[in-house]
């Protein structure tokens, strides 16, 4: 829930806040510790590694950047960069430390690049990028890392070096995997798959890594992975011992290693430059941004300063043999969850980081690296898993085009050429549905002003990810609490990252008190049922009758229902997911229909809700039903559509007299007894003949919901015809 209170910084900060934030340090810690191992081993460096860059990044970066509760450290996005760099550097060498060495000068240097950004104020330029190519190029490092990290959980080293090769070796390293080493990859897995599902809020404040690194290490003592040795199973015989677990130094100044300059003239230096300033300053601010989103203060990074900071940050880390830090989503999410206030809950994490490594370092060395695998593997496939695909398939085919497109040349080329190739896609795809070359890299742009706060500013041409940051320049002109007007009635083309920056900046201006208003905009036909997908001038669109907008709908279907309509609000379903464990950030409440019926308040309403994820924050629009002031002795519970897996979990309240029921609905509820007796067999039976709807009880109040999308007119009277008839039967028990 948003929040007006203001926080105070430095000295003060940490006087009014050291005890909650050095808690969700130290909670972050338990989660960074085996991710920075993982992270390290994976990119080719020592171990440690990870940990130098988490440490500076706590105890340094938290005061130069300018980020409010970002956890600074190494991230999954950049190993397929890291190792890539090892190994091309280091190639025909006999030392294997060269190509790490020899890849720590080009984080240094990229590390003066990212600071030279900083201070020439590019940090913006992450809005230049078409985001369906920034997705394929997330979700690409997402197989790579899973390509190479299968085979490590498995105990067998693969003979592919590219991500295609490697992919194609998984099934022969399933078939000739190491036993014991596998089952410590797949217990770790399962865990990491699984324990998210468990609804025991005892459970749920353990963190997941941390779960793999407590079962793991038990599991390596009972292997005795300590000490080389054989085992027969089966036909085959297996090697085991220290190799398959995490090596530190026992002094962690032994660590540290300096950069080798002896190729900095070499082409495969600056493109790892290159690799590093670029994809790295991209992931740190997006990362920036979904924090932002995230933050219940809603305080705003400074991203410039932010950048110079990571820049200095990653200076230092390569000097010392350290990996590129950015401002990490995953425990930066984990640290608001937890309740980090200020910057130094990410100095406290960076603390207990130092603490352990010096203290306690022979603890990590028995952690075995196929639990690690695993972590990098679960992150993998959170980064292009078939919902980040069928998610990219709602905005439009030519998005999920360039989505493919991206992930494709990437694999088979490298991440400079493959988002480089989703970019040009991007833009033979807008060519193709009808955008001006001669609009593209620039917006033609006339402000005028009706008073002071209130403006207009009309648009002509097309509006796409090429020209977007010098309308992004007239826009920042204004603050948030202006009224402005942005008139597309002479634009023939928008895109889906154009929408969905304008989409949430105008979220940003209703939160702060202002506005942002797009018309105009009807003529434009929509490429796809998303609301935020491209739009076009297209023949159809000029000789049919203008569509109306979502606004206007609305009013519509208002006046038809005979409800009052709103335009927005914030945070009037303060508790919507709570009682699901699914709690989501409501950034935005909008298209409010309202309507008192039988004593009973029913209010429909648009929400835009936040959820972090890996490198960027999800950010998702849905249709949502409350029904209020009831008074029939509802218990507290959430029910969904049964999903895969759920009846492995005992929080699934089952009815032996209704197995469709059961299997068609997953229901919890804080008091099992109170739940079984209010679900009779009149109101199972109007669910069973129902569409199924995602329903939480707040007691009082009912919230309804079919889809995680935006409703159509037609799905709202439906949904409300089925909230009706819910009451009426909840009424008569």
């Amino acid at each position: 829930m948003t929040t007006n209170v203001i926080l105070k910084d430095g000295m003060e900060g940490l006087k009014q806040n050291w005890k909650q934030d050095m808690l969700s340090g130290f909670l972050v810690f338990l989660i960074a510790l085996p991710l920075c191992l993982g992270i390290s081993l994976a990119s080719g460096f020592p171990p440690i590694s990870g940990i130098f860059t988490a440490i500076i990044g706590g105890l340094l970066v938290s005061f130069l950047g300018g980020a409010n509760v970002a956890i600074k450290g190494p991230a999954a996005g950049l190993i397929v960069i890291a190792i890539g760099a090892v190994t091309e550097l280091g190639a025909g060498s006999s030392d294997p430390m060269r190509g790490y060495e020899l890849a720590l000068a080009t984080i240094v240097i990229s590390g003066i690049f990212q600071t030279l950004l900083g201070i020439l104020r590019a940090g913006s330029l992450s809005d230049f990028f078409p985001t369906s190519a920034v997705h394929g190029m997330l979700s690409s490092i997402g197989i790579i890392i899973f390509a190479k990290q299968a085979h490590v959980a498995l105990g067998v080293k693969p003979d592919g070096k590219g991500p295609l090769e490697l992919l194609a070796e998984i099934p022969h390293s399933i078939a000739t995997m190491n036993p014991e080493i596998a089952i410590i990859g797949i217990v770790s897995l399962m865990i990491l798959f699984t324990l998210p599902l468990v609804k025991n809020r005892y459970v749920k404040m353990i963190p997941a890594p941390m779960v793999v690194v407590l079962i793991a290490i038990p599991l390596g003592y009972y292997f005795d992975l300590e000490h080389a040795h054989k085992y027969l199973f089966l036909d085959g015989q297996y090697e085991l011992g220290p190799k398959f677990l995490v090596t530190l130094p026992n002094n962690i100044l032994d660590g540290i290693h300096s950069p080798n300059w002896s190729a900095i003239g070499t082409w495969t230096t600056w493109k790892y430059v290159i690799m590093f300033t670029l994809v790295g300053s991209l992931e740190s601010v997006l990362s920036s941004k979904a924090v932002d989103i995230l933050d219940p203060y809603k305080r705003k990074t400074k991203m410039n300063k932010d950048l110079i900071g990571v820049g200095i940050g990653n200076t230092i880390s390569g000097l010392i043999g350290g990996l590129p830090m950015i401002s990490e989503i995953v425990r930066s999410s984990a640290n608001i969850n937890n309740g980090g206030k200020t910057k130094w809950s990410n100095f406290f994490h960076g603390g207990f980081l130092l603490l352990f490594v010096a203290l306690l370092p022979g603890l990590i060395h028995q952690i075995p690296l196929a639990a690690l695998a695993a972590m990098l593997i679960f992150t993998g496939y959170r980064l292009a898993s078939p919902k980040v695909f069928k998610e990219t398939l709602k905005v439009g085919v030519g998005q999920l085009i360039v989505f493919v497109f991206t992930i494709i040349v990437t694999l088979a080329t490298d991440l400079i050429v493959g988002i480089v190739a989703g970019i040009l896609m991007e833009l033979f795809i807008q060519l193709f549905n009808g955008a001006k070359i001669k609009y593209l890299f620039s917006s033609h742009v006339i402000v005028s002003s009706k008073d002071k706060n209130e403006h207009v500013l009309a648009v002509n041409g097309v509006l796409t990810f090429t020209n977007y940051l010098s309308l992004k320049k007239k826009l920042d002109q204004f603050t948030t609490k202006d009224r402005l007007q942005l008139d597309l009635s002479h634009v023939e083309y928008v895109d889906h990252t154009v929408m969905e920056h304008l989409h949430h900046l105008g979220e940003d201006y209703h939160r702060d008190g202002g506005e942002l208003k797009v018309v105009g905009a009807d003529k434009l036909k929509p490429m796809s049922a998303h609301p935020l997908s491209d739009r076009s001038l297209s023949k159809e669109a000029v000789v049919v009758e203008a569509r109306s907008t979502r606004e206007d709908q609305l009013k519509s279907l208002a006046s038809q229902m005979g409800f009052t309509y709103k335009d927005f609000h914030k945070d009037i379903i303060s508790n919507f997911g709570k009682l699901s464990n699914e709690h989501k950030v409501i950034k935005y409440e909008g298209n409010i229909l309202s309507k008192q019926i039988d004593g009973l308040s029913y209010v429909i309403s648009d929400l835009s809700i936040v959820s972090g994820g890996d490198f960027k924050a999800g950010v998702s629009n849905l249709t949502v039903l409350s029904v209020s002031n009831l008074r029939f002795g509802i218990p507290l519970f959430a029910m969904r559509e049964e999903r895969f897996f759920d009846n492995a979990f005992l929080s699934d309240i089952n009815f032996a007299d209704h197995p469709k029921f059961s299997k068609t609905y997953k229901l919890n509820g804080f008091s099992e007894a109170q739940v079984r007796e209010f679900f009779t067999k009149n109101l199972i039976t109007y669910f069973e003949n129902q569409d199924i709807y995602h329903i939480e009880s707040l007691g009082s109040e009912l919230i309804i919901y079919k889809h995680a999308q935006v409703a159509s007119p037609q799905e709202i009277k439906s949904m409300m015809d089925f909230a009706k008839g819910l009451v009426e039967v909840i009424a008569k028990r």
